[in-house]
């Protein structure tokens, strides 16, 4: 049975603008090769930690949003848990009010952009 799954992990920050890159594209290259559909990915950008890990106290978040097997969850684990650029990650299971939510939030997210992105009328002058 497929579920909706949204992990997060923080890269180190150490890492330059393409290392960072390739980090991401490993785990979405991981996540499509074992069978899972990518909803949504999300770049949080540098972020101040609340407490330091391993010395660090900034690092790189990113969100991805997937549906896959549950098994396949284990494996990306493990694959987290062996990358030393990753501080730390979370994986959890959507249910349906979450997956709504999200779908929602970017529904929205989308639609202001699009009106940001069209000109306003100008109203003429008699």
């Amino acid at each position: 049975m497929v579920k909706q799954y949204e992990t997060v992990f923080i890269v180190t920050p150490v890492l330059s603008e393409d290392q960072m890159k390739e980090t991401v594209q490993k785990y979405t290259d991981f996540l499509t090769n074992h069978g899972a559909e990518i909803v949504h990915t999300h770049n949080w950008g540098m972020k101040k930690l609340a407490y330091p890990i391993r010395k660090k106290t900034t690092g790189f978040y990113y969100l991805i949003e997937f549906k896959a097997e549950p098994s396949l969850i284990a494996d990306l684990e493990i694959a987290y848990k062996r990358d030393e650029r990753l501080l730390r990650f979370l994986t959890v299971a959507l249910d349906k009010h979450a997956v709504a939510y999200n779908e929602k939030k970017r529904a929205a997210k989308k639609a202001a952009a699009e009106t940001v992105a069209e000109p306003a009328p100008v109203a003429e002058e008699n």
